[in-house]
């Protein structure tokens, strides 16, 4: 089995990293002991142990006689933890984020949506050093461009979803739907069958207002995103001009996009873990 990059031998790792790197480990191998799992976090097998329950309760797995292995189908409902999101496949969104802030030029305006992704986006497009406008709905983004930005930053208003730093509400889409800019970089919770979907309703609404503000719209997923559909949908693969994902991503998931009429670009990191 192939191991995930990155550091072993931590045992200082807080519980958000440790159940994000235990996430991604099975996302690469599938299924996993607790003696592998130890050894990929540096970690104690009791500790491993007491990591597996918490991600069994919160739906994120099923154990196994000696292990566990990852979900496949959640709950159309399932939202993971904030702080695991970021944690996850941080390797992936930074690869992602790179070839996302290469695509924005200096006067124009952006949405930047509320996703773990799309912050690693704006931490690549902070570094450019670029003028720019930038519009949010996520506190931590505009908390990112606060300092050192040389534009405005926008933030839509509305209402902080519990657990997150998500602005949602009718303020917030109000706001939206009477601008106009340049590129939207949208996170998604899956894509399936041509179809992004979300987990709210609430959160939907918001991404669908953001892409018909948009004159291009750019949407940052993380291979892990292929699956199957979540409650509500924000709209059609089609309907958007980019797709950016990393190269974990099958070919048939990269083709059935450039099927759909929209660009799927690439973003490299491990081409020996590419699966087709």
């Amino acid at each position: 089995m192939s191991e995930i990059s990155g550091e072993t031998g931590r045992v200082e790792l807080l519980p958000a990293q440790r159940h994000a790197t235990i996430l991604d480990y099975l996302r690469i191998n599938t299924v996993a002991s607790i003696q592998q799992l130890a050894t990929a976090l540096g970690a104690s097998e009791s500790t491993v142990r007491r990591d597996l329950r918490d991600l069994v309760e919160k739906g994120y797995l099923e154990r196994t006689h000696g292990g566990a292995i990852i979900r496949h189908q959640p709950e159309t409902r399932f939202e993971p933890d904030p702080s695991i999101a970021a944690a996850s496949a941080r390797p992936q969104k930074q690869a992602i984020g790179a070839v996302a802030a290469g695509a924005v030029a200096s006067g124009q305006s952006l949405i930047l949506d509320a996703s773990s992704t799309v912050l690693a986006a704006a931490e690549c497009i902070l570094k450019r050093q670029i003028n720019l406008t930038i519009v949010t709905n996520d506190l931590n983004c505009s908390h990112l461009f606060s300092a050192g930005h040389h534009g405005p930053v926008i933030v839509t208003g509305g209402t902080i979803r519990p657990a997150s730093t998500t602005l949602v509400g009718e303020p917030a889409q109000r706001f939206l739907a009477g601008i106009h800019v340049d590129i939207a970089f949208i996170g998604v919770h899956t894509i399936s069958g041509g179809v992004f979907t979300e987990t709210s309703l609430e959160v939907a609404g918001m991404k669908q207002l953001m892409i018909r503000a948009a004159k291009r719209v750019i949407v940052l997923a993380d291979s892990s995103k292929f699956g199957t559909p979540s409650f509500c949908e924000i709209g059609r693969v089609a309907d958007v001009d980019e797709v950016i994902t990393d190269d974990g991503a099958t070919t048939e998931q990269i083709e059935a996009i450039r099927a759909e009429g929209t660009i799927c670009t690439v973003a490299g990191l491990q081409p020996e873990t590419r699966r087709s």
